[in-house]
Parts: structure tokens; C-alpha cells; sequence
């Protein structure tokens, strides 16, 4: 279950940023088209991730949302950038969200599978957006790209239909009785913590410049991989050492590579150890709302979404007074994997009790 969700995580956010990059950047009123397609894909998370915690078939919301990625890139090439940016970023939400239950599920008090599941959508966005970049609407080249993802898109629908039979889950997935749970003020308190690692984790990622970028030939990808990789890596970790455990040592060894950060090799150690916390804050949030596990992976994504906004109204020409050079810097960056460190372990404390 948890590679064929992995696999067609990577397809459609592969999609999506080939959609963006090659269809919508650089065209008329893109700006808003852009804010229009991450509202969809990451702020609706959250109230469709309570739809389907009620509505208990997981894979065939996930399935429906490889269909509504497949239907905005097909608008992107008939020439509808508008409605293809809303419809692929509602249907990127739906396989969002309808995997990452049914991960959840099978995940029980394991991380590692979420890192498993979450790491690969890193991959298709660099992958997508390395291709996509420099199209200029439908050509020859982008067509064909484009058939070759809607099929992949297809691929990706059929197997996780044909999964959630093997295993019985495909008319009901087994998420139990919605409950939001007794949320005392320091469970909340907890929930807006871990809400906050994801806010900081979203808008560092945005914001990160490392003056060896340009000379280092192949950095990016080391920099990719080292995302993907270190997402992958939390949750195996949390699940040898203990979440509480893994929280600080990860984010004290990203504090270290960001201090140190003019150098190439900590550098990307501190990617690596920043990203670690990603399968951490699904764990923690799927143990404060067991009986609404949609809700709660839609209520981190939203995070993303609120990390995402201050580099957009900076991009629109809204002065944010210095906020992203100041983040950018290695002690800026230092100091956000430290209150990511403080905020993981206080919050995990919480879940535990």
C-alpha cells in the first residue's frame, strides 16, 4: 500500500509543478492563478480531510484525486490555465488526503511509513518543475510530456483501485467513528505547536540561500535529495530511537549545518536534518486526532500553505521588513530549528500524557 501511494504521490505532485511551470508561470495574471492553485492544494486539505474521514473510502478519494490532477492538466493544454490550476490543486488535496489516512491506518504507532509516503512528493516537484521550466504553453515537447504524465496520472489511479481491493479497503476503509477527541488547552496548545514546526518548515524551505548554490555543480539535487532523503530518514529514526528523541537530535544537527552553512557538505546536512521533522509532526498529529486523522493531516498541510504566504506577498511587492533575509541567514536559520526542537518536544510531551 504504502509504495503505490509513495509512487503516485511523486506522479502527481510531478504533475502539478510540470502543470504550473510549463502551462501557467510566466502567463497573464499567473500570480494569481499561483495563490488560487496552493489555496486548493494545501489550505483545502483540511476541510476535505474531514469530508473523507466521515465518508471512510480513503482510496477512492485518492484515486478521484489523481482523476482531477489528470482533468487540470488536460485543461492546462487545451489552453485553460485558470480552471486547470483549481482543479488539479483540488484534486492534488484529494490524493493527498486520501492516502495519507489510509497511511496512517496501516502506520499504527510507526513513523517511518509516513516518511515512506511524504518523501517522494519532494522528488516529483524537483523533477516537474526541472522539466516544466522554459514551457511556454502547448508545444511539441510539452504535449508529449503532458500525454506521458496523463497516463502516468491513470496508471497511478488504476493501482491504487486495484490495491484497495486486494485488501477490501476500496468501499470502506476502516477509519472508525469521527471524534476530534477531549482537547484540553494543553493538547491544543500541542496541536498549534506542531502547526507551527510546519509553518517554519514551509517558509525556511522558500526562503533558504546558500552562496555555494551557483558555483556547485549539481547542488540542487544534492539539496533535493537531501530533502527527500531526510524525510524518509525521520520517521525510521523516531520509530529506532523514540519521537521525542529523534525531534532533538535532528533539529540540534540542523541547527549546527545552517550555523555552518557557507560550507557545501553541512550545508546539506542541515537540509537533510531539517526535513527529518516532516514524518514527526504527521505522527504527533495523528496521535492527537486518532478518530479524524484526515483532519489532522489537512490541519499541517494548511501550515505549509500559511509558510508559503509571506514569500508570495513579498513576491507581489508587499515589504515584509527584512523577515526572509533575516530567515535566510545561517543564525536565522539556526534559531528556527531550535524553536522547531523546543515546539516538537513540548508538543510530543503532551501527546504522550
Amino acid at each position: 500500500m504504502t509504495g503505490i501511494y509513495a509512487l503516485a504521490h511523486m506522479a502527481v505532485d510531478l504533475s502539478c509543478a510540470f502543470l504550473m511551470y510549463a502551462f501557467v508561470a510566466g502567463g497573464e495574471h499567473w500570480y494569481i492563478w499561483l495563490l488560487a492553485y496552493n489555496f486548493c492544494a494545501f489550505a483545502l486539505q483540511m476541510p476535505i480531510g474531514a469530508w473523507a474521514d466521515r465518508l471512510d473510502r480513503n482510496s477512492l478519494v485518492a484515486a478521484g484525486g489523481c482523476g482531477g490532477v489528470l482533468c487540470g492538466l488536460v485543461m492546462a493544454m487545451a489552453g485553460m490555465p485558470a480552471m486547470a490550476c483549481v482543479i488539479a490543486g483540488a484534486g492534488n488535496a484529494c490524493f493527498h488526503v486520501g492516502g495519507g489516512i489510509d497511511v496512517l491506518n496501516r502506520s499504527g504507532d510507526r513513523a517511518a511509513l509516513l516518511g515512506v509516503f511524504v518523501a517522494p512528493g519532494a522528488l516529483g516537484i524537483a523533477l516537474g518543475s526541472s522539466i516544466g521550466r522554459g514551457g511556454n504553453g502547448l508545444t511539441g515537447r510539452t504535449m508529449w510530456v503532458g500525454i506521458v504524465l496523463a497516463l502516468a496520472l491513470a496508471v497511478s489511479a488504476a493501482a491504487i483501485h486495484a490495491m484497495a481491493g486486494r485488501q477490501g479497503i476500496w468501499r470502506r476503509s476502516g477509519n472508525g467513528p469521527v471524534s476530534y477527541g477531549n482537547l484540553t488547552f494543553p493538547r491544543l496548545a500541542a496541536v498549534i505547536c506542531f502547526l507551527g514546526v510546519v509553518i517554519l518548515r514551509s517558509y525556511s524551505g522558500m526562503v533558504q540561500d546558500f552562496p555555494w548554490k551557483e558555483e556547485l555543480a549539481g547542488s540542487t539535487w544534492f539539496l533535493v535529495c537531501a530533502v527527500v532523503l531526510g524525510k524518509m530518514a525521520g520517521g525510521f529514526l523516531a520509530d529506532r530511537i523514540g519521537v521525542a528523541q529523534a525531534a532533538q537530535r535532528s533539529m540540534c544537527a540542523a541547527a549546527a549545518g545552517f550555523i555552518c552553512l557557507m560550507y557545501p557538505l553541512t550545508g546539506i546536512l542541515g537540509v537533510f536534518c531539517w526535513n527529518m521533522s516532516m514524518p514527526l509532526t504527521l505522527w504527533a498529529v495523528s496521535r492527537m486526532f486518532p478518530g479524524a486523522k484526515g483532519f489532522g493531516f489537512g490541519l499541517l498541510t494548511f501550515g505549509l500553505f500559511l509558510g508559503f504566504c509571506p514569500v508570495y506577498l513579498a513576491g507581489a511587492g508587499i515589504r515584509t521588513g527584512g523577515a526572509a533575509e533575516a530567515a535566510a541567514s545561517p543564525v536565522g536559520m539556526a534559531v528556527m530549528a531550535i524553536l522547531s526542537m523546543v515546539l516538537l518536544t513540548w508538543g510530543i510531551r503532551q501527546v504522550r500524557e
